[in-house]
């Protein structure tokens, strides 16, 4: 099968305004975080310096996106790295592009000389499908409890 899709760094992208717009039409709490903190400035230091913001696209549409980040909304801890903002738009649901840019950030951050990634969530039944395993009960910054997951890589 062809592949007709890529995977871009929003911060390596040439048109981060027009991308920055296509996060922002995502039905999604979380997405409209992530559209604010960009929008802002203040991505560095609420996920980190390192942080990448991983865009999977088709022609000039938006598809999928998610996070390659240092820290996540657990924090303090040691853990790293993370997958964050993991969204598919409904129309490109259920045809494996989640699966597809999971994996290709497990190989980033594989290649960045990590052996695990992790995945805070209140979803079950999810990301065990992927690989990931549940690793603990952690508190998040709004001091909730949050299932962390966690692969080998």
């Amino acid at each position: 099968m062809q592949q007709n899709y890529t995977i871009i760094n929003f911060f390596e992208s040439e048109n981060k305004e027009y991308w920055l717009e296509k996060i922002k039409e995502s039905d999604w709490g979380a997405g409209a975080f992530l559209y604010e903190i960009i929008k802002n400035g203040s991505v560095n230091e609420l996920i980190g310096k390192t942080s990448k913001i991983l865009l999977l696209i088709k022609d000039k549409e938006l598809i999928s996106y998610c996070t390659l980040a240092e820290k996540d909304d657990i924090q303090p801890t040691n853990l790293t790295p993370w997958i964050g903002f993991l969204y598919t738009f409904p129309i490109y649901r259920g045809q494996r592009y989640s699966e597809k840019l999971l994996g290709f950030a497990e190989i980033l951050a594989k290649k960045e000389g990590n052996t695990h990634i992790y995945i805070s969530t209140n979803h079950i039944g999810l990301y065990e499908k992927f690989g990931y395993e549940f690793f603990a009960m952690m508190k998040d910054m709004n001091d909730e409890d949050s299932r962390v997951y966690r692969k080998k890589l």
